[in-house]
């Protein structure tokens, strides 16, 4: 009789992913993360890998709302594939507030190069989405945009100012690192 390994409901985002890859593999694991964060279905058992206890609960007739597309794009914050990067940029734009700032997320872990797209959610109405781009901001832009992180030093909320001046530390040390 074959047993399947059970998903292990109860451990952190980063282990579930890590037993994800280890049972199917890396590219494979972030093929899949990237068609949920597109709104594919993956099937039940690999919702339960990126979403554990949560996902059971979506399996059990709680509404899904945008938490299939939340849990891939923080897949691809733990395993990637330059194949998921279109995906990511897509979620910039998602409807869903918690989307965009998991894209955001991904693109700080990852580097990816969406300064036009996060740029544009400097304004989000989501103060952790406004956070969430100034962070990715500082980790992928140049000192150009300095002038969109100053405005944020203004912002009514504490954590985007933080944010956004941890982005100009950055940008300012990586053009000094730079020029040298």
């Amino acid at each position: 009789m074959n047993h399947e390994p059970a998903v292990p409901l109860d451990d952190s985002p980063s282990q579930r992913i890590a037993a994800a890859v280890a049972r199917f593999g890396e590219s494979y694991v972030a093929e899949r993360a990237a068609s949920l964060l597109l709104g594919g279905n993956e099937g039940e058992e690999f919702l339960l890998y990126v979403g554990g206890r949560h996902a059971q609960g979506v399996l059990d007739g709680a509404p899904p709302l945008y938490w299939p597309e939340v849990w891939g794009a923080r897949a691809l914050t733990f395993v990637w594939d330059a194949s998921a990067a279109s995906a990511v940029h897509r979620g910039l734009g998602d409807r869903a507030w918690r989307v965009r700032e998991m894209c955001a997320r991904v693109c700080f872990v990852r580097t990816l190069p969406e300064t036009e797209a996060l740029t544009t959610l400097l304004a989000d109405e989501v103060a952790r989405v406004r956070a969430a781009a100034a962070r990715a901001i500082g980790e992928v832009a140049d000192s150009r945009l300095n002038e969109a992180l100053t405005a944020l030093l203004q912002d009514p909320e504490k954590e985007v100012r933080r944010a956004a001046h941890d982005a100009m530390v950055r940008l300012t040390e990586r053009a000094a690192a730079n020029a040298s």
